[in-house]
């Protein structure tokens, strides 16, 4: 009886040794990430706070915990940046949770979509972050959206890449050969997959929700990239992946940029590992059906109605929406590269 008490006694210990490691590691993980100095180091892509002052008067909402929360995720691309210069926007989403039901939903906004931009005018919207910093870009999709939008969170390549080795990699179904080369970084970002059941480690998974060379173009690659990031999410509800806990946050740390305070990150830690992964519903943003496509300027955008758009959001956070993952058969590019701006008057 004495033996089976102290081995009690020694599990017991035990475990709080293993939880007091995690929640250090995670407290650790959340100091880092709200301490960031205000200049980039080295090649990591924070944005300068330089950026961030552009949409300082666009202060997010407060959450308090018992209402929806909504993140902006923002993958910049940072290849060729200097210290103090502007973020560039690849891709935009937006992950929304109901603490009350625990029902998560993810939207992929698509990056060409023509919307008013706070004080600046009418521009594409993954303009806005270029524009006016996190804030801006909060404030933009907040008012197309007609949801508050309290945080944020950006990283670039190499934070996905960094984010997806640590995990172990990720097995996706490819739905077809995707190839494209750039020479303008050395081939480092060539894309070269073919199709089927693959595990994809960083770099792979870099190409495979980067590859918009079809004709679908960002059509297909939003849908990919919420199909992706729907796995990883689920992974990481998993044994293993919260047994490497620490070993994650150690990897993404250098590649995060947010305005999450750690006491938030706690919270929607919690919550996000109580929100099923497997129940997400993903959604691309404007829906198919309210599309429309412009030329302003001579450049090719996405317009959406924009009341349509956000009875839409609200309709798919009641359940009385279907989920839209994205055009079933090909539709012109709007991807041009020519600059659009209309100045406010």
């Amino acid at each position: 009886m004495r033996i089976i008490k102290r081995t009690l006694l020694l599990i017991g210990l035990l475990l709080i040794m293993v939880a007091g490691y995690y929640s250090y590691s995670f407290y650790h993980f959340a100091q880092n990430i709200s301490n960031k100095p205000d200049a980039p180091k080295g090649s990591t892509p924070l944005i300068a706070q330089t950026v961030k002052d552009k949409g300082e008067k666009y202060t997010p909402p407060k959450w308090e915990g018992k209402n929806r929360v909504n993140i902006l995720l923002l993958g910049g691309d940072s290849r060729g940046m200097v210290k103090n210069e502007l973020p560039r926007s690849d891709s935009i989403m937006l992950a929304s949770i109901d603490p009350v039901t625990k029902k998560a939903h993810l939207f992929s906004i698509l990056r060409d979509t023509y919307v008013k931009i706070p004080g600046e005018g009418e521009d594409r919207i993954n303009t806005a972050i270029t524009t006016g910093g996190p804030n801006l870009a909060m404030k933009t999709v907040s008012d197309l959206l007609g949801i508050p939008v309290q945080y944020y969170v950006y990283t670039d390549f190499k934070g996905f890449i960094a984010l997806i080795d640590a995990v172990g990699g990720i097995d996706i179904d490819v739905e077809k050969d995707m190839k494209y080369t750039d020479s303008e970084d050395d081939h480092v970002y060539d894309i070269n997959l073919k199709k089927g059941l693959q595990h994809l480690d960083g770099k792979t998974a870099l190409q495979y929700v980067r590859f918009r060379h079809d004709a679908l173009s960002d059509f297909s690659r939003t849908e990919r990239q919420r199909k992706f990031l729907t796995a990883v999410a689920q992974k990481m509800q998993t044994t293993s992946s919260l047994i490497k806990l620490p070993k994650i946050l150690n990897a993404m740390d250098p590649y995060i940029d947010t305005n999450l305070s750690v006491t938030d990150m706690l919270k929607l830690a919690s919550l996000g590992f109580e929100a099923k992964a497997d129940g997400i519903v993903s959604s691309q943003l404007p829906p198919t059906d309210l599309v429309v496509e412009k030329n302003v300027r001579g450049a090719a955008v996405i317009t959406a109605n924009k009341d349509k758009l956000q009875q839409y959001v609200k309709d798919l956070f009641a359940g009385k929406a279907d989920a839209d993952t994205g055009p079933t058969k090909p539709s012109p590019s709007p991807t041009p590269k020519s600059s659009v701006k209309t100045t406010a008057k």
